[in-house]
């Protein structure tokens, strides 16, 4: 095995933490062996049935002061929102009525203070990225204690990407910074311990942490499965849902036939002989909506015993240092994902929830559905389905023209409250007083942009 010591020098240089360090030593040593980071179809057995949210949660359930006290609210937020046009953290981009992501999210912990009088904690996962642009946002929220960088950011770490050939940190002297990488979101219990927020929110009586996307409109902080949680004692509980077809190469829940033990395999653990299993739905049926809840004591007890480091499965991604330069240098990046922890834990445990808690938003025609009328604001700050959708959003389906988020300024909103599907192919704008019902496909096969008169369109084909 090629020497850690000068990836702990170079790490050490640009200040990463001892525990960051430490997770990066653990992952690297499990590339050098070279042993198959895969999970076998035989070696796994399918998870049969989970608890459902419905059997130990009443609609009506409200939180309880005192465990809210003890709960913090932590945000994945390192991601930008290129693969829609965005230079910047996706949690920026404007999803309804004038608010972006990050706005809803603070309306939501704020409501919460409010309405209950327990100050429960909020955090940040930011990355380099991420970082500055979400702090100058939050500026505006300096008078409820939600803006500055002490009270409310978790700093995700940096690792070294690994030359392919000499197994050492890869120099890249052209643009230093791509000799750095992300470590994926299982870097949050590094992350956590590193910057000493582990230790200062216990301190601070704070005992359950709830970790969701930024992106992901379903993912808030709920009442039954905070008291279940705390009720259950649990280490570690993670919120799954029924997969679909749109699911089936997502990462799926399975039991170890060794000793038991709950774990999340992915795709890239997945060999091709055991691609087809993986994507049986049908076998398969839950796959992780990543948010998870945690037991900050027990993650403390659990890292004190493995010295400071979960023993995460590790993904390997092998890449070039300039991912824009297919002939630049051979890499290896490491990743972990923090759903895979659910297999560290002796007693963790999964419950199957709602899609409507699995709301995130990957396309421009996801946002295009949010803004309409298809969805409200609620009083505690969510964004929700209308009542007369009885739960199933419309399906958009936008061409080309409108993959970046820029295309939808001027392509005004109709009413979607009634439509089942709809489909916009070439430049169109919609007019003020436009009112979709059922299955409407609209096209502009002309090189300008025609306009799509006011008044209602049901079940038909529009060619202008």
């Amino acid at each position: 095995m090629s020497s850690f010591t000068p990836f702990r020098e170079k790490m050490e240089q640009a200040g990463v933490s001892e525990a960051a360090i430490l997770s990066f030593e653990r992952n690297y040593a499990i590339l050098c062996e070279g042993n198959s980071t895969d999970i076998s179809e035989e070696s796994i057995d399918p998870v049969i049935k989970l608890p459902e949210l419905d059997e130990f949660s009443n609609d009506g359930e409200e939180f309880d002061p005192a465990l809210l006290a003890q709960t913090v609210v932590i945000k994945l937020n390192g991601g930008l929102g290129t693969s829609m046009g965005l230079q910047k953290a996706k949690s920026l981009l404007e999803v309804k009525d004038g608010s972006t992501f990050l706005d809803v999210i603070v309306d939501q912990v704020s409501y919460l203070r409010d309405s209950t009088g327990a100050q429960v904690k909020f955090l940040l996962m930011n990355s380099f990225s991420t970082s500055e642009d979400t702090l100058e946002h939050l500026a505006q929220y300096a008078d409820r204690g939600l803006a500055a960088k002490e009270e409310v950011e978790l700093h995700q770490n940096q690792i070294p990407k690994i030359d392919a050939d000499s197994m050492g940190p890869v120099e890249f002297s052209e643009n230093p910074s791509l000799e750095w990488c992300p470590p994926g979101h299982g870097d949050l219990y590094p992350a956590i311990a590193g910057s000493g927020w582990l230790d200062k929110l216990l301190a601070d009586g704070v005992k359950y942490a709830f970790v969701s996307n930024s992106d992901n409109l379903g993912a808030v902080l709920h009442p039954g499965i905070l008291r279940y949680f705390a009720e259950s004692t649990k280490p570690f509980l993670m919120e799954a849902t029924r997969r679909t077809e749109v699911d089936k190469k997502g990462g799926h829940l399975a039991i170890r036939k060794a000793d038991q033990q709950l774990l999340l395999r992915e795709v890239a653990q997945t060999a091709d002989s055991d691609l087809i299993e993986f994507q049986n739905i049908e076998k398969h049926q839950y796959f992780n909506t990543n948010s998870l809840w945690v037991n900050l004591e027990a993650l403390k007890s659990e890292l004190d015993a493995q010295g400071g480091v979960l023993p995460l499965p590790v993904i390997i991604n092998k890449k070039t240092v300039d991912p824009r330069n297919k002939k630049s240098k051979s890499v290896y990046q490491l990743e972990t994902a923090m759903g895979a922890a659910i297999e560290c834990f002796k007693r963790a445990d999964a419950i199957c929830v709602p899609r409507s808690r699995f709301a995130p938003v990957k396309t421009t025609a996801d946002l295009f559905t949010l803004r309409s009328d298809a969805y409200e604001t609620t009083e505690d700050g969510r964004i929700v389905l209308v009542k007369e959708r009885d739960g199933k959003p419309p399906v958009v389906s936008l061409s080309d023209e409108y993959k970046l988020v820029d295309s939808l300024e001027g392509l005004g909103i109709p009413s979607l409250k009634g439509a089942t599907k709809l489909s916009l192919s070439g430049p169109v704008r919609f007019a003020d007083m436009v009112e979709i019902r059922g299955t409407v496909s609209i096209s502009n096969e002309k090189p300008g942009t025609s306009w799509i008169a006011n008044g209602l369109y049901r079940d038909e084909d529009v060619v202008l």
